[in-house]
């Protein structure tokens, strides 16, 4: 069986969250949102996505809904196997030190089990 790519996974993950019964007892889920910083481009849309503000590292899936002392959830999602950038790394860091959960999660369960203990706080 061959591994899903980080696309798939994260395509499993949002339709976990469209599930009804998870919605009903996770209603916040209709907030988390895909930042979407990746792929490829070429030199122009890159140029000019740059110049609209799009950074490089940012986390791909961000949840802005408070719980406890944190402000809301950003998650890097990577398929089974992969790795974080050095400028993924320092957004996780910095996003903890301003308040917020920051996650490096691999794959769709991974991902669902560090949304449902947030949630849960």
């Amino acid at each position: 069986m061959s591994r899903l790519t980080e696309a798939q996974e994260q395509a499993k993950l949002f339709k976990w969250t469209q599930d009804g019964a998870i919605r009903h007892w996770y209603p916040d889920l209709k907030f988390l949102f895909h930042i979407p910083n990746g792929g490829k481009r070429d030199a122009i849309e890159g140029r000019h996505l740059k110049q609209q503000g799009v950074k490089s590292g940012v986390p791909d899936l961000f949840l802005p809904v408070p719980k406890g002392r944190f402000n809301g959830l950003f998650i890097e999602l990577k398929a089974i196997g992969g790795k974080t950038t050095l400028n993924q790394d320092w957004w996780l860091e910095e996003l903890k030190n301003k308040g917020y959960v920051a996650a490096v999660c691999y794959g769709f369960e991974n991902a669902k089990s560090v949304i449902l203990e947030y949630l849960n706080l």
